[in-house]
């Protein structure tokens, strides 16, 4: 790859954008830059009508992401450039923006996904694995922190497992992810970006109001007591929205509905 060719490439197929980190020869590794890139490739995304599913996938087969370039802050520590936290930065968090999109997203691990790599695909909504991939956390063998991890993997998988993950520093295997409940497909080496596609497109069939209904509603809900949950009432409503006229008239009579979204 050159110096020219884009960090991450975007490709819209319908109403699914497939977002690609382009970092081949350095393992598909966050950077500044492409941590930038990716908070404003979701964001446009979620503010996008004709995008209502986005995927997420590397280049290659070797790696999904690696997570942080520690070559590169290796240097900067050599520098004496001073860490900066994640939630003090000008630039908003990536895993935040990526966990709090609006629009249904899929992890398609193509390779390895950990640290950092693997904090981005636990950000997604759900992930397709291929068989070879290995998901985990090193940090407590780095000095690192794994911040939105510990937050987020209790969460979706049984704390028990989650704490032995966090804690050991140790991989598991896609199978052992789809065990877990953390991995929804596990796939061919080479087939998770179409697996991750064909789950797409039968998200996209569905109605977008609800799908964002769903999300938003999911996601905030979290954590709050039922009576709460129950009251909240985030994004357009379902209920009353042209979406549900035209999914039940598609209903009844025997055809394909046609989502204007609204």
């Amino acid at each position: 790859m050159s110096e020219a060719d884009p960090i991450l490439l975007s490709e819209q197929r319908g109403h699914i954008l497939i977002l690609t980190i382009n970092r081949p020869e350095r393992m598909n590794s966050i950077d500044p830059a492409l941590s930038e890139a990716l908070v404003h490739a979701f964001v446009d995304a979620s503010a996008d009508p004709e995008v209502r599913c986005i995927v997420l996938t590397a280049t290659g087969d070797r790696a999904f992401c690696a997570g942080a370039d520690l070559k590169a802050r290796a240097q900067e520590d050599k520098e004496g450039k001073p860490f900066q936290p994640l939630l003090s930065r000008a630039e908003r968090y990536v895993f935040e923006v990526v966990l709090e999109t609006i629009k249904p997203t899929i992890a398609a691990l193509n390779g390895p996904a950990v640290a950092g790599g693997f904090e981005l695909a636990l950000a997604c909504d759900m992930r397709v694995a291929a068989e070879h991939v290995t998901l985990g956390l090193p940090e407590a063998k780095r000095g690192k922190g794994a911040h939105f991890a510990n937050v987020m993997l209790p969460r979706v998988i049984p704390s028990a497992i989650a704490y032995e993950m966090l804690y050991l520093g140790e991989y598991i295997s896609a199978e052992e992810g789809k065990r877990w409940g953390l991995v929804n497909r596990v796939v061919p080496r080479g087939g998770a970006l179409q697996e991750a596609l064909r789950l797409a497109e039968g998200i996209c069939e569905n109605a977008p109001v609800t799908l964002r209904r769903m999300k938003e509603t999911a996601l905030r809900a979290n954590g709050l007591p039922v009576p709460a949950a129950l009251r909240l009432n985030e994004g357009i409503s379902p209920y009353s929205s042209e979406d549900r006229v035209e999914g039940v008239a598609a209903f009844v009579e025997k055809r394909k509905p046609v989502w204007r979204n609204r």
